[in-house]
């Protein structure tokens, strides 16, 4: 049974863990503002970024959806890990050794891995066995495996940049192995490497050619597996790992760990249908080639180059090209992702080799130019589908015009860019035959008709600008602070600024404070949770410091800790210390305590008003509250001219 980790471990693993490289695994990050990056979320699809992450801080927000919290929590949102594995599988990437309460341990051995961290090492002890008996020259039976490459020009110092291998036609050698490296029958059988049958356990890819899956990280997850063998009892062409704890292939898309530096930096990414076409295009120059793993292009892959590419609405306009067969299946996939275009702020491309090549077979016969010219040639989407839907028809008989017209209407009124539509109505017109003003008129009425049909269906993305109060977060029952109340919002950048740069208040800034200062009863509970946390650990790190309020808050409002710590400061930075005006500091600290003073102000002046029209009042009661009432009236002028010094 595994100990708890030791909580200067988990501190240890926070401190030292960078989480600005976590999450640019998964999400495409920019400088937005002084400290702080902005990407499109990976917890909901939006066209506009709103997940924001403060490195300095240790913590990320996203303003969209309200996800929020440090480096743990957000490897176990996006990885589905639980909080200790998040812990292990952070520390194993670091190479800290983790210690275990109670004298336990992670695992026999004392390994310092989670079960995920467990199947991801049986994959790449895999990887390397498999690779291992392809390079293996004196293995005869690779040879096929070996063979099948050279043939389609792809040589050793590809295979082992690729990471390819090839599985023993014997159904136990990959088995004996794992178990020899101290892998569980359950481990590898988990995992999908292994599967269980009558006379045992028997080995999934048998006599094939094998390349490893790899998540955006790098760690290999699973396998696809080709048939090279003539008298491979399995007639299926690719075999891919089955869906298991680690590998979605609805999650997962060949060759992205290596291409998503490329579709970062060139905002293109190309979407190829196989795994030789992935090599064939990355050997080309087009290192932004990626492949679906066994299953057709869908919306998660969509959501997953977003992220990475940072398809937004704003800036130059990302892209995306799909290189399809020339034949009947080819063109239908083209049809199938030109459906899911609207998801996309990118345009998209389609690319069509001459005579229906792939790019594989393209760089063989005409080399690597040939495939960086594909990708450089490839026509927009729109023109690839309506000509594909042009075909359909018999254009030298009228009837065949008006139904082709009607047709294609819908997809030329689908153009997001409006300001195309009248030009591209025109070009189509005159595909078709027929006058423009015919199909412009059919283009308005398909219009109407999706308007009408599928209006008010679909909730609008939430974008930056759009977000006037930050997004949800889970508060146990307390109200959302009102912004737009102007109190509310100096006691929120109060908030803020104690979070982000703690080291920039003394003792004095906090300790003339009180809870009751903040009107915002989240604000009042963060306010809380810093006083409690103490002057010592804002002397700490920044991240050390974000931990200990979010740790003293109420679980309800540690969402909220999150969101504080990342949202931008309305003022302009010191160039030179990268740090907020002390002016602007000191001037949130006066405007929280002269909002309360007036508060207090009113509250007294109400309550002697109240004596003064009292025929029963004491006189000395009246009298001691007048004086408190002339009291809080200095101090509030004092405070007011010590602000304006």
């Amino acid at each position: 049974m595994a100990g708890r980790i030791r909580a200067e471990d988990i501190a240890a693993v926070k401190e030292r863990t960078s989480i600005e490289d976590v999450i640019r695994d998964h999400v495409t990050l920019r400088p937005a503002g002084v400290g702080s990056l902005k990407g499109l979320c990976p917890f909901h699809d939006e066209k506009s970024p709103s997940f924001t992450v403060r490195p300095a801080v240790g913590s990320y927000h996203c303003f969209g959806c309200g996800e929020g919290g440090d480096v743990i929590s957000f490897v176990q949102k996006v990885e589905h890990l639980t909080f200790t594995e998040s812990i292990e599988r952070l520390a194993s990437k670091i190479g800290f050794e983790l210690r275990y309460e109670e004298g336990g341990g992670p695992r026999d051995g004392g390994v310092s891995l989670g079960k995920r961290s467990r199947l991801i090492e049986a994959h790449r002890v895999a990887q390397e066995f498999y690779a291992e008996v392809l390079q293996d020259r004196t293995t005869p039976e690779a040879r096929p495996g070996r063979d099948f490459l050279r043939e389609r020009g792809f040589d050793g110092a590809s295979a082992e940049r690729f990471g390819i291998g090839f599985a023993p036609r014997s159904g136990e050698a990959l088995t004996r192995h794992l178990r020899g490296r101290g892998f569980t029958e359950d481990e590898i059988v988990t995992g999908g490497l292994t599967g269980r049958g009558s006379r045992g356990l028997y080995d999934r890819f048998r006599g094939r050619l094998v390349w490893p899956i790899r998540d955006t990280t790098g760690d290999t997850v699973g396998f696809g597996a080709r048939r090279v063998l003539d008298d491979d009892r399995i007639a299926a062409k690719y075999l891919n790992t089955s869906e298991t704890p680690i590998y979605k292939k609805s999650q997962v898309l060949y060759g992205l760990d290596a291409a998503k530096k490329a579709i970062s930096t060139q905002r293109l990414a190309v979407v190829v249908e196989g795994y030789t076409d992935v090599m064939a295009a990355h050997l080309s120059g087009v290192e932004g080639a990626v492949a679906t793993c066994g299953t057709s292009f869908g919306i998660d892959h969509i959501k997953i180059l977003r992220r990475i590419m940072r398809d937004e609405t704003d800036g130059p306009q990302a892209r995306v090209v799909f290189t399809f067969d020339g034949d009947a299946a080819g063109q239908k996939a083209a049809m199938r992702a030109f459906a899911e275009d609207q998801r996309w702020a990118a345009q998209s491309f389609v690319a069509v080799a001459p005579d229906g090549m792939d790019p594989c077979e393209l760089r063989l016969a005409k080399g690597d130019a040939s495939v960086r010219a594909l990708v450089d040639d490839a026509v927009p989407m729109f023109e690839f589908a309506v000509r594909t839907t042009i075909r359909r028809f018999d254009l030298e008989t009228a009837e065949g015009r008006v139904q082709a017209m009607k047709a294609v209407a819908p997809i030329v009124g689908s153009i997001r860019d409006t300001s195309l539509r009248p030009e591209y109505t025109r070009t189509v017109s005159g595909w078709l035959g027929i006058e423009v003003e015919q199909l412009a008129a059919e283009v308005k009425k398909a219009g109407r008709l999706k308007h009408d049909d599928s209006a008010d269906r679909q909730p609008r993305p939430a974008s930056t600008d759009e977000v006037l109060e930050p997004g949800p977060f889970e508060l146990a029952q307390l109200p959302a602070p009102d912004l737009r109340d102007p109190v509310v919002l100096t006691e929120r950048q109060l908030l803020q600024a104690l979070i982000q740069y703690p080291q920039q208040f003394t003792d004095a800034d906090i300790d003339v404070l009180v809870p009751d200062a903040f009107t915002a009863p989240v604000h009042r509970a963060v306010f809380d949770g810093i006083r409690i946390a103490g002057h010592a650990a804002r002397r700490a790190s920044t991240m050390a410091w974000v931990t200990a309020v979010t740790d003293t808050c109420a679980l309800g409002v540690r969402g909220f800790v999150a969101q504080l710590s990342v949202a931008p400061l309305p003022t302009k930075f010191d160039p030179s210390t990268g740090l907020p005006p002390q002016r602007y500091l000191n001037s949130l600290v006066a405007g929280v305590r002269d909002a309360h003073l007036g508060r207090r102000i009113a509250d007294a002046m109400a309550s002697v008003r109240r004596l003064q029209n009292d025929p029963d009042a004491d006189p000395a009661d009246l009298q001691e509250r007048s004086m408190a009432l002339h009291r809080l009236e200095l101090d509030r002028v004092a405070l007011r001219e010590a602000n304006t010094s």
